[in-house]
């Protein structure tokens, strides 16, 4: 079959005339598509070596760092073992500390945040505007300059209500949902604006509350921004590190950032093997999440793009 661009048909249309094809050229090729395989390539292989060198540690049973530079010269599941048996690393209880605290912060983050955003793009209230300034100009600060503030207020509140003081998976919830609570909104409030007001007009003609339709209609058309700020809520609460070691103090409590520091912390002996392995299998309930949500966040940002 003869290629397309490759056929034409002579002046009175009855038959098709081959043309010659042109040649490859590799300067013509290069400098239209092909440097872009050759940056996507490299940047495939930049993202990708930390996560090679990372599995490949946790793949070495000598449990050093500087003998797994020659990536899986030895491999076995020692570390694996090893970090999941050993009764001075409760790996297990880390695991489940990390999955409830940051479970739990990414429904809060997105149902607060959805509640806040709502309210500043479909009501006009006093103070709308100041409230929205004031959210990004708060988040131009990072969390840890507060850290001692944080410390300090969650001594006092423990003198009062100690569920929700130091050292509790519920205090350090509510400093989460606290520190990214304004950014969320914000984000939020942006796709909110996106859906069309004539919705919530023809349902309040047809006699429904703001509640009615927040819950039934709205939240599911702002599904893929939902889903995206759980995710990223998600993430944020799985690698913090600063505030969640200040705030638990006993090993029980504490999460995988702090827990897994540990094994790194004595300069004597870091068990980077032991640490690697943690790290992959701490990685991979963010993984499952990413995965799951994609299709909802491919969507939202579809979506996004045509309105």
């Amino acid at each position: 079959m003869t290629d397309a661009s490759t056929r034409a048909f002579s002046s009175r249309g009855d038959a098709p005339l081959v043309l010659p094809k042109r040649p490859f050229d590799f300067g013509r090729w290069f400098a239209a598509t092909g440097w872009r395989h050759i940056v996507g390539v490299v940047m495939v292989v930049f993202s990708l070596f930390p996560i090679v060198f990372v599995v490949s540690s946790s793949l070495n049973p000598n449990g050093t760092l500087t003998g797994s530079n020659a990536l899986f010269s030895k491999i076995g599941f020692d570390s694996y073992v090893r970090i999941l048996s050993d009764p001075q690393v409760p790996f297990s209880t880390w695991f489940a500390n990390t999955m409830i605290i940051a479970g739990t912060t990414a429904v809060c983050t997105v149902f607060l945040g959805a509640l806040a955003a709502y309210s500043f793009s479909r009501m006009r209230f006093t103070g709308r505007r100041f409230g929205l300034i004031s959210i990004v100009v708060v988040q131009m600060f990072p969390q840890l300059l507060a850290v001692v503030a944080i410390f300090l207020l969650m001594s006092t509140i423990g003198d009062l209500f100690p569920a929700i003081g130091l050292n509790t998976h519920l205090g350090l919830i509510m400093v989460y949902l606290g520190g990214a609570l304004g950014v969320n909104t914000y984000l939020m409030y942006g796709f909110f604006n996106t859906v069309p007001s004539s919705i919530d007009e023809a349902a309040k003609i047809d006699g429904a509350g703001h509640a009615r339709i927040f819950f039934t209609i709205i939240l599911r058309l702002v599904a893929p921004i939902l889903a995206v700020v759980a995710l990223l809520s998600f993430i944020a609460s799985v690698n913090e590190f600063v505030v969640a070691s200040v705030l638990l103090i006993d090993t029980e409590k504490q999460t995988l950032a702090v827990g897994l520091t540990k094994l790194v912390s004595n300069p004597r002996y870091a068990d980077w093997s032991a640490f690697s392995a943690g790290a992959v299998m701490s990685a991979l309930p963010v993984v499952a999440l990413f995965l799951f949500l994609q299709k909802y966040i491919v969507g939202g940002l579809t979506a996004g793009a045509v309105k």
